[in-house]
């Protein structure tokens, strides 16, 4: 049966092999063949930049690349991968997409995002994004030596888990009203995205029409994986 698969927050490291290995699986048995691979941002722990060619990140292109041989791959910029750019995606024969995108999921109209810009309640992070998404800032780090970035995403990974140890869940979750205006925005009654590492699938009502919002979950503790046909939409979890 024809399947598309999507991803998200798999936050792969080289000091992580038991994500990256039920990465690799995932990629060498379920991937290679279906009609197509989302990753919907946060393939990686911390991406520095396209220059910071390390054997494991070659690794994974390789991966990538081997499926994108049967199967289309889409990938779209998550929080800790938004300098992702043409040059690793072309090693890894992927195609980039912008943050919200709309596709055709067997005749449903589908938006597909990260999901961190609708998380909104967290002011500091909001700024944040809005500059590193931003034309000047990605430049400015770029130009920065690549042995200083490395320390540079070091610090800022450490500041980054200290400071969510005082955000409440709500305000690392999504604004619901964020999720509605998107949803009329783009004119689509199924919503795919991941970022907030709480996988469910959300049904409510919008314009007195059911609709569908569908977390995808992280793989700090197991694979997890949406599965969609024309018939169904499943999360599955996978174990390292």
């Amino acid at each position: 049966m024809s399947k598309t698969l999507f991803i998200s927050d798999l936050h792969l490291s080289a000091e992580r092999s038991d994500i990256a290995q039920c990465f690799f699986n995932f990629m060498e048995h379920e991937a290679p063949g279906c009609d197509a691979l989302y990753i919907l941002g946060d393939l990686f722990e911390v991406w520095i930049g396209d220059d910071h060619n390390t054997p494991f990140s070659q690794q994974v292109a390789q991966a990538i690349a081997k499926v994108a041989n049967s199967t289309e791959v889409f990938f779209i910029h998550g929080n800790r991968d938004f300098a992702v750019r043409q040059g690793f995606a072309k090693r890894c024969n992927m195609k980039l997409l912008p943050e919200q995108f709309v596709i055709d999921l067997y005749g449903r109209k589908t938006l597909i995002s990260h999901g961190d810009e609708l998380c909104t309640k967290d002011i500091e992070y909001m700024k944040f994004r809005k500059k590193a998404r931003g034309w000047w800032w990605p430049k400015l780090m770029l130009a920065i030596p690549l042995r200083l970035r490395i320390k540079m995403a070091h610090k800022g990974r450490k500041i980054s888990k200290k400071n969510q140890l005082t955000l409440s869940e709500e305000i690392m979750d999504v604004t619901q009203s964020e999720v509605e205006s998107a949803m009329l925005h783009f004119d689509v009654k199924l919503f795919i995205h991941g970022h907030t590492h709480r996988p469910n699938i959300h049904n409510f009502t919008l314009n007195y029409q059911a609709v569908q919002r569908i977390v995808l979950g992280d793989w700090y503790s197991q694979g997890s994986i949406l599965i969609a046909n024309a018939d169904s939409l499943s999360l599955e979890t996978r174990r390292f």
